[in-house]
């Protein structure tokens, strides 16, 4: 695997490095080894799959509060989206800056996404699928959000949406100190 760290302190992308051959490829996605040399988390409580029918499907944007704040490894391993994260850390020099990263099947790629982070993608094409390991259990009284159009954020969206968008997702308050 390839670490690259992103220009928001402690959010990393992270490729694969492919065995390819004729029958395809082999390349490893997950070692813990490899993550501790590298500083990162190796906790993973949970492991869950997103699927999302329609391009321009958005996810967004979520986090927990601590004490249940959670690191995200997000990989789409179907169809591609276009993941955003914005660094919430209050003590941040970073604070409120996002950056948005194409995940695909086509690049493997995955996102490090550290605890302080809120997090989101849309889908690029449809049938896309997210897989994502994470540091920390759901904990519903601990989840947050902010509107994926929160002002204080600022993220601009690729022009293929958002189109679709849960009630939920839709009715989370502007970002808030």
């Amino acid at each position: 695997m390839r670490f690259t760290p992103t220009d928001l302190p402690g959010a990393v992308v992270i490729d694969l490095d492919r065995l390819e051959d004729d029958r395809g490829f082999f390349a490893r996605t997950w070692c813990a080894d490899e993550m501790a040399e590298h500083g990162l988390s190796t906790r993973i409580a949970q492991a869950n799959t997103a699927f999302n029918r329609v391009r321009g499907t958005l996810r967004g944007m979520h986090w927990q509060d601590p004490p249940h704040a959670e690191v995200k490894i997000v990989r789409c391993t179907r169809g591609a989206v276009w993941d955003v994260i914005v660094d919430l850390r209050p003590d941040s020099p970073t604070r409120l800056r996002w950056i948005g990263v194409e995940l695909g099947e086509r690049n493997g790629r995955a996102l490090y996404v550290p605890e302080g982070f809120a997090h989101g993608y849309v889908t690029l094409e449809d049938e896309s699928e997210t897989a994502y390991l994470m540091s920390e259990f759901h904990a519903p009284g601990a989840a947050r959000g902010a509107r994926f159009d929160d002002p204080a954020f600022g993220i601009q969206w690729p022009d293929v949406g958002p189109l679709v968008v849960s009630e939920k997702d839709r009715a989370w308050p502007d970002y808030a100190d």
